[in-house]
């Protein structure tokens, strides 16, 4: 039987990168990862695969097409009779997903990391270690870090299949649908749907909540509603989804909404209604792995489950589901299993949503301050008061920054306009230094550039803006 000192299970952003620096700490490291693309193993899980990766590509070839149609004239460009080519389109995508998988099989060659494709599971505690059964081979680890991820939520009135897709089948539909439906409004939701309303859908939008974005600050929410309902994104809050059929044709939702009953038929149908733990097959009941009431693996501050020398990180063990918050958690425990003061601040995890305008945050909202009886004090300055983004052609959305009144420390930043999700990543290193809103005020920055915005928003919270 082989022995490794740490075995991961699990080759996304969690898994992966927990391999590679617990390689790079002289670990003799093993991953077993079941995900299969184009029949064959690819590493990278769901966000390299079908998730992080795809979306943002189509995104961005979604918005070049709609800036070519509505947007180059304003620059003096002419375009007649631009069109779409989703085959080529999609091949595109392929390509990045292509080249990104195979640089992380790349980077397990070079870190002398031994792969195995297909399902890893637990099978039990022998002295030295635990027995993984790795894709039909078992192996010994004294080291467990399980990896596993996340899977979209179903909705039991409407199972996937057919016409009804979750995030990867909404990224290869094969034309544009003239009409189609979106069940949820959260990040997923409205970036894919962004994509598919820039090609040519009419695209509608359910969501069984009251409001729009209701974990970003009231002042961003407000303002991106704004945005994608002018864009042409139908919203539909407070809806309770009653019906789901399909047929050869396409789907047909029935939901009510302020006490009225609407039938409304689409081509396709996205579930975008959140995502669940993917613990099918680990073999968690069999070894004593303790999950919670919601299915996530439970660990302590230390990523350590009730098993000793089995841990766990990323969207198994819940939290923000996002890619860099289970790469952190990565890097974190394999710096601990190797003696190391690992840690992640999860104060200061930025949020972004990729579409256009860009929407992006990071630590506390001004309502999140005052809930936990802080006094605030917030700056807010326009991307249309910004030479750099009146010379792009997109002075959408604005920074807000908020800051404690009493020790003028930074609490959080949120935006929404162009290129944000760049321009979160320097609050953050504010906020990670405990530093104040004037520590970011004072930080000369190139002009002209977007960023000078963070930091008129900055000056705004002591009322000393200088271009507005």
């Amino acid at each position: 039987m082989d022995t490794f000192d740490v075995m991961v299970i699990g080759g996304g952003p969690a898994g992966y990168v927990a391999a590679i620096r617990a390689a790079q700490l002289g670990f003799r490291t093993a991953c077993v990862d079941e995900f299969t693309r184009n029949g064959k193993g690819s590493l990278g899980g769901t966000c390299l695969n079908v998730g992080c990766i795809p979306s943002k590509a189509m995104l961005d070839s979604s918005e070049r097409f709609e800036m070519i149609q509505h947007d180059a004239a304003e620059h003096g460009i002419d375009v007649d009779g631009a069109r779409v080519n989703l085959s080529k389109m999609l091949g595109r995508k392929a390509g990045v997903v292509d080249k990104l998988t195979g640089g992380v099989a790349y980077l397990f060659k070079k870190n002398k990391i031994t792969s195995f494709h297909g399902l890893g599971q637990l099978v039990r505690q022998e002295e030295g270690g635990w027995v993984i059964n790795a894709a039909g081979t078992e192996v010994q680890a004294k080291h467990v870090i399980v990896a596993t991820g996340s899977s979209p939520r179903a909705l039991p009135l409407a199972p996937f299949g057919g016409h009804i897709v979750e995030n990867s089948g909404a990224l290869e539909f094969t034309e544009v649908p003239a009409k189609l439906g979106v069940i949820g409004a959260g990040v997923i939701g409205v970036e894919l749907g962004s994509v598919w309303r820039r090609l040519g859908a009419q695209v509608t939008i359910l969501e069984a909540l009251p409001g729009f974005l209701m974990a970003a600050d009231d002042a961003v929410s407000k303002e991106a509603l704004k945005q994608f309902q002018k864009q042409g994104l139908d919203f539909h809050f407070s809806v309770n989804i009653t019906d789901v059929q399909q047929d050869d044709a396409g789907v047909t939702v029935t939901y009510t909404e302020k006490d009225q009953t609407v039938t409304a038929q689409f081509d396709k149908l996205i579930v975008s209604i959140g995502r669940v733990p993917h613990t099918a097959g680990l073999g968690a009941d069999a070894v004593g792995l303790a999950l919670d009431e919601r299915g996530f693996v439970k660990v302590d501050s230390h990523y350590r489950t009730n098993l000793a020398g089995i841990y766990a990180i990323g969207d198994v063990i819940g939290g923000a589901m996002l890619a860099h918050k289970a790469e952190e958690e990565g890097v974190a425990l394999a710096e601990m299993l190797a003696g190391q003061a690992g840690h992640v601040n999860y104060d200061v995890i930025p949020w972004v949503i990729y579409t256009s305008p860009e929407i992006a945050w990071a630590g506390l909202t001004e309502k999140q301050a005052k809930e936990k009886g802080l006094t605030v004090k917030t700056g807010q300055f326009p991307f249309s008061a910004n030479g750099r983004a009146l010379g792009h052609g997109d002075p959408r959305g604005f920074v807000k920054v908020v800051a404690d009144a009493q020790t003028d420390r930074l609490l959080g930043v949120h935006m929404i306009g162009p290129n944000v999700s760049e321009l979160i990543g320097e609050t953050v290193a504010i906020m990670e230094f405990g530093g104040s809103s004037e520590d970011l005020a004072r930080t000369v920055h190139a002009h002209p550039t977007l960023s000078e915005v963070v930091k008129e928003a900055a000056l705004a919270v002591s009322k000393r803006a200088l271009h507005m």
